[in-house]
């Protein structure tokens, strides 16, 4: 089940599913998540005041942030508009039953046509890194994806990936390390970017048995049209997304 339609909470916020347990939305680049320490208007922030004024509600306005996309990525969020809902989804990411699909430019050409990146990463709390580390090293997680190449051209590679682990930086740090950066990454990929590029990382896919109906949520959301992700086909990308 998806749902998808033009309504914005804010002018760069569209609405891509709402009912009355589950919203989800399409954040743009560069919003935060959650308020964080530079004061930037956060989604969570952004949505909750939504909320009230769409539906005059008064007083605090309920809404569980149910997981997080790094500020610079873009695309597919959701967010819970009742506490049951909010337990709900979070025990379905604590038991994988919560899909996340991104698309990724990349540079170069990974070496499979597709595959999976099993890695396990630390943390660097001092400096906001994380870094692929040895089975075993202490405070190192567990980090899983899988990969499909879409298509390749002029030095870069459009993957969609499937998250298995919600690991910080997780596919950033994992391509990284597989030598295929992405395009735009200053943190991790900074030999081969420029200073001032956007990073090509956007969430595609959120998808997840509803809180209380069961039924499977596919929550869609498309990558802008713009450098370098106009280079690429993005009707094949969610032909892909809605054939699985």
């Amino acid at each position: 089940m998806s749902n998808r339609d033009s309504n914005r909470v804010h002018p760069s916020v569209p609405i891509l599913f709402e009912d009355n347990h589950v919203l989800g939305v399409a954040k743009p680049v560069n919003v935060p998540s959650q308020e964080d320490a530079t004061g930037d208007p956060d989604m969570l922030t952004i949505l909750k005041q939504d909320i009230k004024e769409r539906y005059n509600k008064p007083g605090n306005v309920y809404l569980g942030l149910v997981h997080r996309l790094d500020r610079p990525v873009g695309g597919a969020m959701v967010f819970a508009k009742t506490s049951k809902a909010a337990s709900r989804l979070s025990e379905a990411v604590r038991s994988r039953n919560f899909h996340k699909q991104y698309a990724a430019i990349v540079h170069g050409i990974p070496s499979k046509p597709s595959g999976r990146l099993h890695d396990f990463l630390l943390k660097d709390t001092k400096t906001n890194t994380v870094r692929v580390v040895p089975k075993g090293t202490d405070g190192a997680k567990e980090a899983l994806l899988d990969y499909t190449v879409l298509e390749s051209k002029n030095g870069l590679s459009l993957v969609l990936i499937e998250l298995h682990t919600g690991r910080p930086h997780q596919i950033r740090v994992q391509f990284s390390h597989a030598e295929n950066p992405l395009y735009g990454d200053q943190k991790y990929g900074s030999k081969v970017n420029q200073a001032g590029q956007q990073i090509a990382l956007w969430s595609v896919r959120v998808g997840f048995p509803h809180p209380t109906t069961k039924d499977e949520v596919n929550i869609l959301s498309t990558p802008p049209a713009v450098h370098p992700w106009s280079q690429f086909s993005m009707d094949a990308l969610m032909r892909t997304l809605q054939s699985q």
